[in-house]
């Protein structure tokens, strides 16, 4: 399949314009190639600790690959996404429609298109033996063992049909046993409802995707949205899916692994510890447990892996939570300018928002909303259209020069929080917001921000030049 840019003109430019460069896996990973961002690993590289280490040394500047890794057969693919700009790519979108594209995506999904004979079933394994058949890396130190990472765990509503997907670390327990840690999403509501029943819940586990429905999968919808819609929208055509195997489910017909089994109900077993987010480990705990029936893949199939904690980590859940962020706070207030989850703040934890501040008392309105669109939110801070909230040092200096603790902080103790955060007590937790936004009705000059003018358009390269070794002597002359 021959893959071009597309043109960045939306979701929806129609059947037969071109694809986004990130529509297809192999097509990305060419693409990385061509551009000098794809560095192989030696072969045979250690499963253990090894791909992981030699992933995070690369982690922003290259995407990696493994040939043979711990002498398997399968090659082992991390980093894809690990810059915002690469993300950018991928859509055919420049940086500044980045979130407003995502965003049009969840609005206008574009429903999946079923095929047969699909690459992801080109070979079939019913006798099952994860780490036989899949090279599963260890991550971090103390970390458990292998984990699956980069598996899309797609969930079915058996009355409905409706799907859901998302990303849950799968820890290898068994030959054909994963444990799973399910935070309060939409899968654990499908699960539970079936549970309640006495019933398992059929999945399927995808690894080896294109960058777009990766992306999609982390979409923050209302239960009952499929997000392989919301790569469909992407893409700007249907996504390709395909019934497994053994149950209902659609998955990526072009991926390149498909894991099918069920989450059992009423069994718990111990998962963990392992190194999350937040760059600590998440706890040992008795954690729900998947049973794989059937592993699916293609011919030459690639094992994707993100190392925990690693910039494509924090980005991939970073990205598409912004989008979600700046369309809900839009929705109630229309001087919402733009959002940033900064890394420092994990990507998850520290929102930073730019308003068009018409009214005082506003900023504090958009924080207590902040805090509202998602638990994992622990700290906001709301800024004038003169910063910019992608700069932590402009951030920073907001609150250093805008902000009185007296007046502009807001606290909200015994909330909701993120389980994965240690401060919390079991995910209860204080959330803080800071207006850093300058009064109304403060003087002229008081807050006007220093200038030099005419500098910004100042053509530096045709102005200055390297100095010479003799340059003392030119500049007496």
């Amino acid at each position: 399949m021959t893959v071009q840019s597309g043109s960045g003109s939306g979701p929806a430019s129609g059947a037969t314009a071109p694809l986004p460069i990130g529509a297809t896996l192999r097509g990305w990973l060419d693409h990385l190639q061509a551009t000098g961002r794809l560095t192989l690993g030696a072969p045979g590289m250690d499963l253990v600790h090894g791909v992981a280490g030699l992933a995070n040394r690369l982690d922003g500047i290259s995407a990696s690959v493994f040939p043979r890794p711990g002498g398997h057969p399968v090659p082992v693919i991390s980093g894809l996404l690990s810059q915002r700009a690469w993300m950018c790519e991928a859509m055919g979108v420049p940086q500044q429609e980045l979130l407003r594209h995502f965003e049009q995506a969840c609005l206008e999904p574009v429903p999946s298109e079923e095929v047969a004979d699909p690459r992801c079933q080109e070979v079939v394994n019913r006798d099952v033996d994860l780490t036989r058949l899949l090279p599963i890396p260890t991550h971090n130190e103390h970390d458990r063992g292998a984990y699956i990472t980069a598996g899309l765990l797609i969930t079915r509503h058996p009355e409905s049909g409706v799907q859901n997907v998302a990303i849950h670390r799968l820890q290898v327990s068994g030959p054909d046993r994963l444990g799973a840690l399910l935070l309060p999403r939409h899968t654990l509501a499908f699960f539970q409802e079936q549970e309640a029943a006495g019933r398992d819940l059929d999945v399927a586990v995808v690894i080896g995707v294109d960058p777009l429905t990766l992306l999609a999968s982390q979409a923050i919808v209302p239960i009952g949205h499929d997000e392989l819609e919301i790569s469909g929208a992407l893409r700007g055509s249907a996504l390709p899916v395909t019934r497994c195997l053994t149950n209902e489910i659609r998955v990526p017909a072009g991926a390149e692994i498909v894991l099918e089994g069920r989450l059992l109900a009423d069994v718990r077993e111990p998962e963990g510890p392992f190194g999350e987010f937040p760059q600590y480990y998440g706890e040992r705990a008795l954690r729900h447990v998947i049973e794989v029936t059937a592993v699916t893949h293609r011919r030459t199939p690639l094992f994707h892996t993100i190392v925990g904690g690693s910039r494509e980590h924090l980005l991939l859940g970073g990205i598409p939570r912004e989008a979600s962020f700046l369309s809900h706070l839009r929705r109630s207030f229309p001087s919402v300018r733009d959002v940033h989850l900064s890394r420092g703040g994990t990507c998850r934890y520290h929102l930073a928002v730019q308003i068009d501040k018409r009214s005082e008392g506003e900023a504090k309105n958009v924080i207590l909303g902040a805090l509202a669109v998602h638990y994992d939110v622990k700290h906001v801070t709301v800024v004038d259209t003169d910063v910019d909230v992608h700069d932590p040092t402009e951030v920073e200096w907001a609150v250093a020069t805008r902000f009185q603790a007296d007046r502009d902080l807001v606290v909200v103790a015994g909330t909701q929080g993120s389980k994965l955060d240690p401060s919390t007590d079991g995910g209860v937790g204080a959330k803080m917001g800071l207006d850093a936004t300058v009064p109304l009705s403060a003087p002229e000059m008081t807050f006007t921000r220093i200038r030099v003018p005419g500098q910004r358009e100042m053509d530096v390269d045709g102005l200055s030049w390297a100095a010479p070794p003799d340059w003392l002597e030119r500049v007496a002359r």
